[in-house]
């Protein structure tokens, strides 16, 4: 009866610790919102009516007078943050004091081990967060906008699909707690890789001074990306200058402390892209894209081989003189050319590609002739899709119409000239999934495309769509050395009008930036306003 009293006195003081905790807690989270609450300027003017006149630079300086208002008032929440977490820590310690000295033992053993539970409990529910996430093994989708896409970055910059009107495709973190955030995530898994334990496969003999330890500098990429009910998942690539084995770290950020999910060496030397690309036509594009893969196929990555499915007979002897050409001057010879005397689709085209190597498993990366790509991208190919575990569908940075983007210039500048992530260059082309790598025994598993699509469009879709209802985990993410470059698009009458209509709107978001297609909208208005002001400027008599 004694130890249950003081078992009980235990336990109420226990809960008036949590009752304090909730307390302070709520405190902090109510003082956040008061000082986070946006403040209203009564002399503030509508935007485009009298803070036009106003000027670019009025704004920017009230917009930098904003954040360093917001800075200001975020270091202060911190450092009270900080304050109470110390006075938290400081409380948690006297209450194991007291519960150390005051917990009876019943045949050697303690009321301790409620405590012990207590964090046993927590640990299996922020493991339980992982396992419900979508870490480890993909997720079966309803749609193909079910998908929660990647954000990916490098030391300096993030690259995003949402902009709206005020973010870019491709910028250096503005926020502190977004650039402290990935800087930590950078160091977490140099934590990993430096200090391995023996999940990691690492031998315990090798001692520190045996292995090679890893810095920021060796930092090559990284995808993030956040389910709102259970954490940010964190993909890390690690690599030193003169080697070829990648390091990878999985983390995940349960809405807690960081959590390890897995560490290991990717070894990817010896992994060969068999690049296929569908053609009909379009000999010039194909020569500029045999440029582009000369450069960085057969000069830099020197681990591809190219499959070109051609159709028709009209443009078939120059597609065959521009290979040999490659193969003569560059000694190339891991290529194979399928011609199909019959009506261009791009989805056949793709499926025949695959079907034609005969050398086993391969990593295959279905491409148009339209794309630029880097050797880094090829890297990231290899790096994203597993066989049986993961399929890679990266985000093509569409190239808007040069005549249009360049107008102020005589000529457009050279292609590479014009490989840059900005608003009025191009976008992100989330709404396309054309471009994608998966290992043949996955793309044939699911039953590659279906082959009743006929003409432009919607054969990706379908594909994608049969990876989303499977097992696979679907990577999606934009990526900086993957280009779409612009060419006149032309929608044929034939098409469905389901295709039309995906037709029409790709041709429409391919043109030109929102601000530009506006200047075209009101070119004739912007014309006459020029010619008034012209008038008015030679009718004033000279003085």
């Amino acid at each position: 009866m004694r130890m249950s009293r003081r078992g009980l006195v235990i336990q109420a003081r226990t809960r008036w610790l949590f009752v304090g905790l909730a307390l302070l807690f709520s405190l902090v989270l109510l003082m956040y919102l008061l000082e986070c609450a946006p403040q209203t300027d009564g002399n503030g003017s509508l935007p485009g009516v009298v803070g036009e006149s106003m000027g670019k630079e009025y704004y920017q300086a009230l917009l930098q007078e904003q954040e360093e208002h917001y800075q200001s008032r975020a270091t202060s929440l911190k450092r009270q943050i900080a304050q109470l977490k110390q006075e938290l820590q400081e409380m948690s310690d006297k209450l194991k004091s007291l519960q150390e000295k005051k917990t009876p033992k019943v045949n050697g053993m303690n009321y301790q081990g409620t405590k012990e539970q207590t964090s046993n409990d927590l640990l299996e529910f922020l493991h339980s967060q992982i396992d419900k996430a979508e870490v480890s093994m993909g997720a079966k989708l309803p749609s193909e906008y079910g998908v929660i896409p990647f954000e990916s970055f490098t030391s300096m910059k993030v690259f995003q699909l949402e902009m709206g009107l005020t973010r870019h495709p491709e910028e250096k973190p503005v926020r502190k707690d977004k650039r402290d955030e990935l800087v930590e995530v950078i160091e977490a898994g140099l934590e990993v890789i430096n200090n391995p334990d023996e999940e990691d496969g690492q031998d315990e003999d090798d001692g520190v001074g045996d292995r090679q330890l890893y810095s920021e500098n060796d930092f090559v990429e990284g995808y993030y990306r956040t389910e709102r009910d259970k954490g940010t998942q964190y993909e890390l690539f690690y690599k030193k200058m003169d080697g070829m084995e990648y390091r990878h770290v999985t983390l995940f950020r349960p809405f807690g402390p960081l959590m390890k999910v897995k560490s290991e060496t990717v070894d990817i030397s010896r992994s060969i892209i068999n690049i296929i690309v569908p053609l009909a036509g379009r000999t010039e594009a194909f020569a500029q894209f045999m440029q582009n893969f000369r450069d960085v196929c057969i000069h830099q990555d020197k681990r591809v081989h190219l499959t070109v499915v051609y159709f028709g007979q009209d443009g078939l002897s120059e597609v065959k003189s521009i290979l040999d050409s490659v193969a003569g001057e560059t000694d190339f010879h891991n290529y194979t050319l399928v011609s199909l005397n019959e009506e261009f689709n791009r989805g056949r085209g793709l499926d025949m590609g695959a079907r034609a190597w005969e050398k086993g498993e391969v990593l295959m990366f279905f491409c148009d002739v339209d794309v630029y790509f880097t050797a880094e991208f090829l890297n990231s190919c290899r790096l994203n899709s597993e066989p049986g575990k993961k399929v890679f569908y990266p985000v093509v940075f569409s190239l808007y119409n040069p005549a249009i983007v360049y107008a102020n210039q005589d000529i457009p500048p050279p292609v590479e000239q014009q490989l840059v992530h900005k608003k009025d260059s191009g976008f992100w082309r989330d709404f396309g999934f054309g471009m994608t790598c998966q290992y043949r025994t996955d793309f044939l598993t699911v039953g590659g495309f279906d082959l009743e699509v006929k003409g432009w469009g919607g054969e990706d879709v379908h594909l994608y769509r049969k990876h989303l209802h499977g097992d696979l985990m679907v990577i999606r993410t934009p990526v900086p050395g993957l280009f779409h470059l612009w060419h006149e698009k032309h929608c044929a009458d034939e098409l469905t009008p389901e295709q039309y209509r995906m037709c029409i709107q790709s041709k429409a978001m391919n043109e030109a930036s929102h601000s530009h297609l506006g200047m075209l909208v009101f070119r004739e208005e912007i014309e006459a306003h020029l010619r008034k002001q012209a008038y008015r400027t030679n009718s004033e008599p000279v003085g």
